[in-house]
């Protein structure tokens, strides 16, 4: 056995190992959600996520990965690759295409539970799979070639994204928001004179256990990217990683408890959340300073974004959008900004930021490919929800949202005591 086939060999482990740990935090998702929710939805929700794994990673196998990952056409999409059969020479990695789509596939996974959040309490449960086949199949998919698949014009044009701060956060939360907008607010969310009501989450505890979770995940979500267990970039991504969590979330517990005189638990759990969306983009080629500056815009964007999104009447119960959306954004722009031309060089990327000498290339640049990515989920998200809506209900009905989606649509609560069996079960004490 060669180096080289020791390299391999020890790529392949970490590849497998950090698509493991990215698949974990659709457990992280799972909790957050839940908590965030009220009781009664908590099943729907765990549901959900169940739906995002299992129809998602079949899609993506069947026919997404060739569209994200097969050969290039015209820019704009691959043409093999579909069910990991046909021509894929063009992706020379030291993994296997196996290992390569597994990874891939916990990406995929993890766009779609950004939009499940949004519509959380009230999208019926039929829609949600049709939606998600469409996500995990097209949408995601052709976004994904247009700047990752070898060819894709984006791509050429020297966009960078290296885990997915546009491509998967910023796209992912702009569909959640036409989501979220399309199947309208909750019942009794917003009063008369337009006030939002507090719909208080059902367990802030099990919230914070998903957030930590996430959090677990990233690393893998980030230094993952890397493909290879001998990149001496590692390290570092995994650094500006955690500064950035940390950031947000100290932000926006200063922030909180100057805006609202006390440290508001939601918002901080969302901030940690932020400040890792934000430096998704540019963990490999940012300081940690950066990292720091990155992680703390995003936190306190995403305050300001939840805040206005109630102001207009939009019903995102777990802030899928001010915490995706916004800090993908953030995280996408601030590439053209902080790029350091050692660490872009040392990644394969011979790109600068504004602050390091490059000019307005690269910002600009990184801002066409935001645009596209958010245009392109928004819109492609509303046009499947109205197709979807012309053969079945998108929302479900008044009663079965007051119900709660739990009973109504799954027929079992998420909590129950075992006396409920003994007084409507077949066995009763005697």
């Amino acid at each position: 056995m060669n180096l080289s086939q020791v390299a391999g060999g020890l790529d392949t482990i970490w590849v497998v190992l950090t698509a493991a740990m990215i698949l974990l935090m659709e457990g992280g998702f799972a909790l957050l959600e839940a908590g965030f929710v009220r009781q009664k939805n908590a099943v729907s929700i765990i549901m959900k996520i169940f739906v995002d794994i299992t129809f998602g990673a079949l899609i993506y196998y069947f026919f997404g990965f060739a569209l994200m990952y097969g050969k290039d056409a015209f820019g704009i999409l691959g043409t093999s690759g579909f069910m990991l059969g046909g021509d894929l020479s063009h992706i020379q990695l030291s993994i296997s295409h196996d290992t390569y789509w597994l990874f891939q596939t916990a990406f995929v996974v993890a766009v779609i539970s950004i939009v499940s959040g949004a519509v959380a309490e009230r999208i019926h449960f039929r829609a949600y799979i049709l939606f998600t086949i469409v996500m995990t199949g097209v949408i995601y998919p052709l976004a994904g070639h247009w700047v990752w698949g070898i060819g894709g014009w984006l791509g050429k044009l020297g966009m960078i994204d290296f885990a997915g701060s546009a491509v998967i956060h910023a796209m992912g939360g702009f569909a959640a928001l036409a989501a979220a907008i399309f199947v309208g607010p909750r019942i009794g969310k917003y009063a008369a004179d337009g006030m939002a009501n507090v719909v208080p989450p059902s367990n802030l505890p099990l919230a914070s256990v998903g957030a930590f979770i996430l959090w677990f995940g990233w690393f893998g979500f980030n230094s993952g990217s890397t493909l290879s267990a001998i990149n001496g970039n590692i390290g570092h991504i995994a650094v500006t990683t955690m500064l950035a969590a940390a950031s947000g979330g100290a932000a926006v517990i200063l922030f909180t408890m100057f805006r609202y005189r006390k440290a508001d638990p939601p918002m901080v759990i969302n901030g940690a959340l932020a400040g890792l969306v934000g430096i998704t983009a540019g963990c490999a080629f940012v300081t940690d300073s950066a990292a720091i500056i990155i992680g703390m815009v995003s936190g306190i964007a995403m305050v300001l974004m939840t805040e206005l999104l109630d102001s207009k009447k939009i019903d995102d119960p777990v802030g899928a959008f001010a915490v995706h959306g916004i800090s993908g954004s953030i995280g996408t722009l601030a590439v053209g900004i902080f790029a350091v031309p050692e660490l872009a060089h040392s990644a394969g990327q011979g790109y600068a930021g504004l602050l390091y000498g490059g000019g307005w290339t690269l910002l600009g640049v990184q801002a066409l490919g935001l645009v596209t990515a958010a245009v392109w989920g928004f819109a492609a998200s509303w046009i499947t929800l109205k197709a979807i809506r012309v053969i079945m209900p998108v929302r479900v009905s008044r009663d079965e949202e007051l119900i709660g989606l739990d009973v109504s649509i799954h027929g079992v609560p998420a909590y129950s005591q075992d006396q409920d069996f003994i007084e409507i079960g077949s066995f009763k004490n005697p």
